[in-house]
């Protein structure tokens, strides 16, 4: 292969495969709700209610199901309330210790205390520590990745905080990362290349 077309192939900082091997990214944008927050404590929340810990597995699970079929059918609606509506459903049948509504209320709230994965701290900081740009998008709302962030200690790290409720669309649709690409890559309000013009749809061309 001729040197010089070797030399068109390999990519930016912002393109990590080439020919020559792996290439540093200059921009991580992480999932926040299990990927970086730890939930397991919610099981504790289910037994405080009088529920079975496995619940909280399998209630998660549903949510997110919910979520991702309004996607699906172009509609969507905040994870806070498909997580309390669908978690309502879940708690329908098991012998309860109070008020099926307080029992959601109360696990609702254990959100505002979960803590990320024990290696989270630490790898965030090797990240940033390299010159990676680190944002999150979350399904989520930003004001929960912000205090879980700011428990953990990291939450300088991270130049944004977006979340799909702006985007009208749950990922994994096109149209929320189209908005991560709008909120992120224009963030000085700047003008868009017109090759990134099609990315500010939630459809494609």
């Amino acid at each position: 292969m001729p040197s010089e077309h070797v030399d068109q192939l390999l990519p930016s900082i912002e393109h990590p495969a080439s020919p020559d091997g792996p290439r540093r990214p200059g921009l991580l944008i992480f999932d926040v709700n299990e990927t970086l927050s730890d939930m397991s404590p919610m099981a504790k929340r289910f037994e405080d209610v009088g529920a079975a810990a496995h619940l909280s597995t399998t209630w998660f699970a549903g949510l997110l199901r919910d979520g991702f079929a309004l996607t699906a059918a172009e509609a969507s609606d905040s994870f806070a309330h498909i997580a309390a509506e669908s978690l309502r459903v879940s708690l329908h049948g098991p012998p309860l210790n109070r008020a099926p509504s307080e029992a959601v209320s109360y696990i609702m709230d254990g959100f505002a205390g979960l803590p990320v994965h024990g290696d989270v701290p630490d790898g965030i900081r090797a990240l940033s520590g390299l010159g990676i740009r680190l944002v999150t998008l979350s399904n989520g709302s930003a004001s929960v990745a912000e205090a879980l962030f700011d428990r953990a200690g990291i939450r300088g790290h991270f130049e944004r905080l977006l979340t799909v409720e702006d985007a009208g669309r749950w990922k994994p649709a096109p149209g929320a990362y189209a908005y991560a690409l709008e909120a992120w890559v224009n963030r000085t309000g700047g003008p868009y290349p017109e090759y990134s013009r099609p990315l500010t749809s939630g459809r494609r061309p």
